[in-house]
């Protein structure tokens, strides 16, 4: 089996692929998933009683695991998790980083600035979706990745993710209360938790479109996939946001790991001789 491990700032997401005699994943081979509180703090230790435990209320044994592919935006915890997989899953893992195969050509003026999680994003939505396409990633930012007819990543939008803005309006005032990120049936708030609710849904949908209209102006007629824990939310009320995929980039991270799987195999079977 597969594990993948997305880390971002506020969560962690694990995925576990099937894969057969060969090693390479199954199509549609999505076994079991879970997110969790990426913890900087947390030990090595901590770490892999967590996931052993995770595993266990699915029954799937850590002892078949015999890959293991990490997209990390949060260096901290690299090396963490490094010694997590040798530990207690006793595989090498792949970190997404420069240098590795994706089959993207990225046309960044720096391409090792990018973060893993939006090359992770752009190589799944083009696979699944074709180009040109726009990712829309609805995590602790927002983030927009812009991908060519042919395949290549151009560039995106990075702006303060809607939690991020909630959190800032609840501390910085004195009398706005926190609220739950929803949508409202009315623009106008008749009650303070209403106006507020308002103010960040209604607000950060006119955000979303506003910036896919001007990259509509730029890039021509595109395809805007949804990601991220609020994407199903937000795109129920967008205008260009044509398809919501929870699964996103745990795909892309298992089809970045089967372009580097032979050279991965080549490697460890030299090592042996």
């Amino acid at each position: 089996m597969l594990l993948v491990l997305d880390v971002g700032n506020t969560n962690t997401v694990l995925g576990v692929y099937s894969t057969n005699d060969a090693g390479d994943t199954t199509e549609g081979g999505l076994v079991a998933h879970w997110r969790v509180t990426s913890a900087r703090t947390q030990t090595v230790d901590e770490y892999g009683v967590l996931f052993r435990n995770l595993f266990a209320m699915r029954g799937i044994d850590t002892a078949s695991i015999k890959g293991i592919v990490v997209s990390s935006v949060v260096p901290p915890m690299d090396s963490t998790l490094r010694q997590v997989c040798e530990q207690y899953f006793h595989v090498k893992p792949l970190f997404i980083e420069p240098g590795v195969k994706t089959g993207m050509p990225v046309h960044y003026d720096n391409p090792a600035e990018v973060g893993a999680d939006r090359i992770v994003n752009s190589v799944a939505a083009f696979e699944k979706y074709g180009g040109p396409c726009v990712v829309v990633d609805f995590g602790t930012a927002t983030t927009f990745d812009v991908v060519s007819a042919k395949g290549e990543y151009l560039g995106g939008v990075i702006a303060p993710g809607i939690g991020i803005s909630a959190e800032a309006l609840f501390a910085r005032t004195a009398r706005l209360p926190r609220v739950d990120i929803r949508k409202t049936s009315k623009v106008i708030g008749t009650n303070t938790v209403n106006s507020v609710q308002s103010g960040l849904f209604h607000g950060y949908t006119g955000l979303v479109d506003g910036i896919l209209e001007k990259l509509q102006v730029e890039i021509g007629p595109f395809k805007a996939v949804a990601t991220g824990g609020l994407a199903p939310l937000i795109s129920s009320a967008s205008k260009y946001i044509t398809a919501v995929d929870d699964s996103l980039t745990l795909e892309g991270m298992r089809l970045i790991w089967e372009r580097n799987a032979a050279h991965l195999r080549k490697k460890a079977e030299g090592k042996k001789d």
